[in-house]
């Protein structure tokens, strides 16, 4: 196995965007795209046994990380940047993780050249308005009205103790006992690095258009029909669980694993996690999703 690096690249802005790599550049790969307040080293305990069959790249999105803000924050830009990361590593044929935050940037990058997708591998990711809770509410209303008082509504959690509601809320005490605080710790250090909470702002407010995009990704998912491998923390305060019906129904051959973890499930589930998307690489045969279907009859 290729060892596991950090590199980085310059981004057309003039900024630099970080990512790990592993594992043997001639397989195919796999794009592991974090959420908010993570960065790549939310698949720190998945890499090595994905890197067995694969190759990983796990970015730092922009405005994460040790990745440099964008001067012009969207969902659609950060996708538009790591697909030009994609493109420099000469990447190929490619699993998609999606997760949270890196939800619109993965299925921004799939419906970009859905012939090269070889499977979405779903954790805590909503592509479906049924994914919306109570919890949603304040930030519904930003959308809808953007003045000042929702803006700080909206964004309240933009703190350390939300960051670490990420982390626990919800989780069970036995479960959530097993991570610990450093890990929000230095999440809540690295979003105060100059122009990350502008960025965690400003995706905020574009979340909406991903909204919006609804019903294209519906129409991407039912043409396309990806092999696809769910796994779920079931006590995800932001995610409901209706969340996962509604991808199922869309792709009815999706392997689902709802399991006893929170919105980040890798942390406390990791070996289970890594070892499902290991069977699920090893078992989707490469190239079979490299043609375009038929387009659908009148």
């Amino acid at each position: 196995m290729d060892p596991i690096s950090r590199r980085k690249v310059s981004l057309p802005s003039g900024g630099e965007l970080s990512f790990i790599t592993a594992g043997d550049a001639s397989r195919p790969a796999v794009l592991l795209l974090h959420g908010t307040p993570n960065t790549a080293r939310m698949f720190r305990d998945v890499i090595p046994a994905l890197a067995q069959v694969a190759h990983v790249v796990a970015p730092d999105m922009p405005g994460f990380g040790e990745s440099d803000p964008l001067p012009a924050v969207s969902f659609a830009a950060i996708g538009q940047s790591i697909a030009e990361l994609l493109d420099r590593l000469a990447i190929g044929p490619r699993f998609i993780y999606l997760h949270d935050w890196g939800a619109p940037v993965g299925l921004h990058i799939a419906m970009q050249a859905p012939e090269r997708v070889l499977g979405l591998i779903v954790q805590n990711a909503n592509a479906h308005r049924t994914g919306w809770g109570p919890g949603w509410a304040a930030t519904r209303d930003y959308w809808s009205n953007p003045n000042p008082q929702n803006e700080a509504a909206a964004t309240a959690h933009l703190s350390l103790e939300g960051t670490r509601d990420t982390y626990l809320g919800g989780v069970p005490p036995d479960v959530a006992e097993r991570i610990p605080a450093q890990h929000w710790e230095e999440d809540w250090r690295l979003m105060n690095l100059p122009g990350r909470l502008d960025t965690q702002r400003s995706l905020i407010a574009d979340y909406a258009n991903h909204a919006a995009r609804f019903d294209a990704i519906a129409a991407y998912l039912e043409r396309w029909q990806p092999p696809a491998l769910m796994v779920w923390g079931r006590h995800d305060v932001y995610f409901e669980l209706d969340e996962v019906l509604s991808w199922m129904r869309a792709l009815p051959r999706m392997e689902a694993h709802v399991l006893d973890a929170g919105h980040l499930l890798l942390e406390t589930h990791a070996a289970t996690a890594a070892a499902l998307m290991v069977d699920f690489i090893r078992r989707t045969p490469v190239g079979v999703w490299r043609r375009p279907p038929s387009p659908p009859g009148p």
